[in-house]
């Protein structure tokens, strides 16, 4: 499906052709800024293999955001989306943020899953969709910055708890001093 590729290549600029399958978990962390804050990104990388699906639903717990990706090209996987959003909806935080990704869109003349079908199930589930490619970077950095400043959003608004510290997010104030330089206030 290509989970880890899309992770790696927002994290590191990098697509892996040597396809290595997720072993329980993968972490990654990464500040980015929004809206003139800086902002710190943790994210899970967990296996989808039904092997594994006890050691990853540990993980859902304290989550606010959930990347839910098939592969455009295997029917397969686009029926195991269902499933996997289930899983999230029983197990994350009642008011997770929930993206719906159909990875590998370089593929075009492989597809199996219509634009139109996966845009369908976002709309039915109340799930924000992209297609992406992890190989050529499509789509990578705008799910990760949309998502992200959506949580922001969120926890500036109060529908997020202030105290941050078990969902993978953090935020740090800035303040601008008199000659505008910025001043860092609050936590982190």
């Amino acid at each position: 499906m290509g989970k880890s590729n899309i992770l790696s290549r927002y994290a590191y600029g990098r697509f892996n052709p040597d396809y290595e399958v997720t072993i329980g978990t993968e972490f990654m962390a990464k500040n980015i800024v929004i809206n003139d804050r800086n902002v710190r990104i943790q994210i899970w990388d967990t296996a989808g293999q039904e092997a594994f699906r006890s050691i990853t639903r540990s993980y859902y717990k304290s989550s606010t955001c959930a990347f839910i990706v098939y592969d455009i090209t295997e029917k397969k996987t686009f029926y195991d989306v269902s499933s996997w959003l289930q899983d999230c909806r029983d197990m994350c935080y009642k008011n997770i943020l929930i993206y719906l990704i159909g990875n590998k869109s370089d593929l075009e003349d492989k597809r199996q899953v219509t634009q139109e079908e996966g845009q369908q199930f976002a709309d039915e589930n109340n799930l924000v969709f992209f297609e992406t490619s992890a190989l050529n970077g499509n789509n990578i950095e705008e799910i990760f910055y949309q998502s992200a400043t959506e949580l922001v959003n969120k926890l500036e608004s109060g529908e997020l708890k202030d105290d941050m510290n078990n969902t993978g997010i953090k935020v740090v104030n800035y303040n601008k001093d008199a000659d505008g330089k910025k001043n860092k206030k609050g936590c982190c």
